[in-house]
Parts: C-alpha cells; structure tokens; sequence
C-alpha cells in the first residue's frame, strides 16, 4: 500500500520535470512568513497587494472547479484558495499537487464568507515535492518507538513535542546567560581523551589512525576545565556532550548534555547558595512557575532548600554507619535488602547502592544532600570537621540526583592516593572505577588555588517536563531496526 502511494508519487514528480517544472528548486518565491500575514492581515487586506507565502500543505480539498489548499509554516497556516477560470494550469496543478508539498502561493489576501483567513492564488510553484506520504495522524505511547526513530514526523505533527524542544532551548539558554552573568568564561575541551576521567563510568574507546592510538570518548568534563582554573581563568564553565558506556533506562543515556563550571576562591558552601539561586531563575524562566509536577505530585523548587546528611539519613534507613561499617557489613546489608550487589564492589560502591536504593527514593522536595563518606568521591576535598567524608553536594529531588557539586580536592598527594585506590578496584574487577590521570595530576602539582566545581546533565530538564530523558533529546540513540 505505501509502496503504491510513494509510486504514485514519483510518477507526479516525473511529471513535473517532462513540463519542466523543477520539483525542487533552489529559489522560491516569498514575501514573508505566514506567521506575519496573519500579524500583518487586516493592513495587507486594505492594500490588496500581491504577496507570495510559503508552506506545507497539510490539506486539499477539491471541489471541482475551485481547489482549496491548506498550507502550514511554524505553527502558522493559511488557505489557498484556486479557482480553475483564473489559473491556466489548473488541471496540472491538481494532478500533480499531494499532501506534504511545500508550494508557494501567490495573490492578494481576503477573508471568506466564514471569516477564513485565505490568499486568492494567482500564481503557484512547487517549492519541494513530497515523494513520501505524512501520516494523517501521530498516536501516542503505542508509537513511542517510531516516533523517537522519526523524530522529525513527532515534531511536525505532534504540537507537543515540538514545545519540549523550544522548552529545552530556553532552559540551555537560561544557564548559559546565567552563567555568563556572573563573569564565567565559556569554554570547549577536547572530546576524545587519552585518559577517561572526572566520573565513575565505562567509556566509549576508538581508535585514531593519525597517530595510530586508541582514545576515549569524554566521560566528564571535569579535569580539562580544572586544569584552566591552573591556568589562571578564575571563573570556567562549558556545556558539551559526554558519553557513557552504561545501560539505558529512565534517567541514563550514553550521550547527553551536561554542564560544568568551576570557580576559583570558593568552596561547596558558598556553590550551594549560587546553585539554587542558578535552578530557581532556570525553572522559572523555562516554565514560567516554580512549581512543577512529576509523577503525579506537585514539587515546590521555590522554597528554601534543606540540607540533608548523607551519614546520618543512611544510618536511619539501614543501621549501617557507613563511616565505620566495614565492606563485609555494607555487602551483607546489600544482600539482606535484595540489591544483587556485585561480588567485587568496593566500600565507596556498596554505600552508593545502597543509598540510591533506600534513601534516595524517599526525597521528593529539592534539597541538598551533603557531606558524604570519601570512599564515594575520590575528587572532593575532605572535610576539615571529619577527614573521613568529603565536602560534596548533591542537588536531589524527585528522588533521583539532579546535580553534584564539591569543593575540589586540590592536594596532589591525596589525589593521587585516592587514584590508586581507584586503579586497585579497577584491578579487582570494577570497570568504572577511575583512572590514574598522571596529566592532571602534574597539574594540580603546579597548584590549583581553592576551587568550588558543579556538574548537571539534561536529566534535570527531563525531570521537570515529567518524561524519561530520551523523551526529551531530539534523536536519542536507539537500536538499529532490523533487516
């Protein structure tokens, strides 16, 4: 059946060309956007002067001697209306004209009997024939799959998804102005890497034949925009595509965006403070409110955020102290709670799973999560008040991480030390333990000054809209179809 129809299709484009009449030209006539003759209407209507609109015709509807012919540009649409006594290749256009074409229509505005806006056409051109049939309707969750695949038919058929991604503009926009505001410097770091490091994650590897080696697509955006802040730039931030070699689900892509920016003479306390007035300006002039709804239940990002212990709220959910508990004790915790941990998980691991899976749930209102054991972050600096937890940050709301800041370890001794801890789990089995970057540590031994560092993805945009994130990236990745 749609082997037929793009047939028929092609036969009319032939046709087109045997009248020599370009399918697709390069150059068309236009006057401006729909969207401003319908501004501009009542003023074009006085003058009757000829104007040329361009659009995709989402409807044909013939009446023998008079064709009507809906034509949309942006969210704008017109009527065409062709009469067969004023326009001498009215047959032609008519046996040639399908659904989907771009077409320009020349001629003077009017309005009908009914009040439709319409353009009395008196002179017509294919703009870009359409050899293939736009689907008459889009369904929702049952098309899921093809619409994500198809994204360009989601977006031209379903209002919806068309405002995720003027939502999504706005929401980067906002950021980076904000940003920007504050005197910080917009940067781009290298996307392939020799060493993968600033996260715990599985990267991307590929190989480079200029210089015959492997490399890794960036895994974090961390320790090039680090390095700067060595440099001299006080003030860095870049928003830039990273790649992570994990499993997808409702929060998880293997490419994404993310922001980071660092900032030189501060710490996590005084990042807190920018970080939520940072959200609240970027929900508000995304959405036009602060509150938000997820999963049925109103969240309130207007009010002042509560700080929340990492120790203490995962000692009341499990009995464990984490601070003392040792991998033995974190494991058979794991195991009673029926979390399938992996036999060879370290303590910093073991402590992470078991409070995204009990704690973390439980946090709905945006708040910050603070001060976490160092075994689960090997680039945040210690705490002066307990040397045995770092001074880090989580943004978590909804129940999942929205965000994580710190203040940076800047010690190049006990950086390396964490990093050989890290490779040891790396040598015992963990393959997103991190890496031993001798490039970064070189740097931070030239010396890094105080700095306070903070990194979000896109997941916060698609917590706030409600959907899983690839709901809300334009082409997610997805599995080839088959053959």
């Amino acid at each position: 059946m749609l082997k037929d129809l793009i047939d028929e299709r092609l036969k009319k484009r032939a046709r087109l060309e045997e009248a020599k009449i370009d399918p697709y030209p390069a150059r068309i006539k236009r006057s401006f956007a729909i969207s401003e003759a319908i501004e501009k209407f009542p003023a074009l209507l006085r003058g009757k002067k000829k104007v040329f609109l361009v659009g995709r015709v989402t409807s044909v509807r013939d009446q023998g001697k008079v064709l009507f012919v809906d034509i949309k540009e942006g969210d704008s649409t017109i009527q065409g209306v062709l009469k067969k006594d004023e326009l001498k290749n009215f047959a032609f256009i008519k046996s040639t004209l399908d659904r989907g074409d771009f077409i320009s229509l020349g001629g003077a505005l009017f309005k009908t009997k009914r009040g439709e806006r319409s353009i009395a056409v008196r002179d017509f051109a294919m703009a870009a024939k359409s050899v293939r049939p736009v689907p008459s309707e889009w369904y929702g969750v049952e098309e899921m799959e093809t619409r994500l695949r198809k994204r360009y038919l989601d977006i031209l058929l379903n209002p919806g998804a068309k405002e995720i991604f003027l939502k999504k503009a706005v929401f980067w926009d906002t950021l980076r102005s904000a940003l920007k505001a504050e005197n910080f410097l917009e940067v781009e770091t290298a996307v392939l890497e020799p060493v993968p490091g600033g996260a715990d994650a599985e990267p991307f590897v590929t190989h480079m034949n200029a210089l015959d080696h492997d490399f890794y697509l960036r895994i974090s955006l961390e320790l090039p925009l680090k390095k700067l802040i060595v440099g001299g730039l006080e003030k860095v931030f870049e928003i830039g595509r990273i790649f992570r070699n994990e499993g997808i689900d409702k929060e998880h892509l293997q490419d994404y965006t993310q922001l980071e920016f660092y900032w030189a003479y501060s710490d996590y306390n005084e990042l807190m403070k920018f970080v939520e007035k940072l959200y609240k300006q970027t929900i508000k002039a995304t959405f036009g409110k602060l509150v938000t709804t997820y999963e049925g239940k109103k969240i309130n990002w207007g009010k002042k955020w509560k700080k929340v212990d990492y120790v203490a709220a995962l000692k009341k959910t499990t009995g464990l102290d984490p601070l003392a508990a040792t991998r033995a004790e974190l494991f058979a915790k794991a195991q009673a709670l029926h979390l399938s941990p992996e036999p060879k998980l370290g303590r910093g691991r073991l402590i992470d799973l078991l409070f995204k899976k009990t704690v973390r749930p439980k946090l709905a209102e945006p708040c910050f999560l603070v001060d976490p054991p160092v075994d689960i972050e090997p680039l945040a600096k210690r705490s002066n008040k307990d040397p045995r937890r770092v001074e880090r940050f989580q943004v978590v709301a909804c129940g999942t991480e929205l965000g994580k800041g710190f203040s940076e370890l800047n010690d190049p001794v006990d950086q390396r030390k964490r990093f050989e801890e890290q490779m040891q789990l790396r040598e015992s089995g963990d393959k997103e333990a991190q890496r031993l970057d001798e490039s970064f540590l070189e740097a931070l031994e030239y010396g890094l000054p105080p700095t306070a560092g903070f990194g979000m993805s896109e997941r916060l945009f698609a917590v706030l809209m409600d959907k899983p994130v690839r709901e809300t990236v334009i082409f997610p990745l997805m599995r080839p179809p088959k053959e």
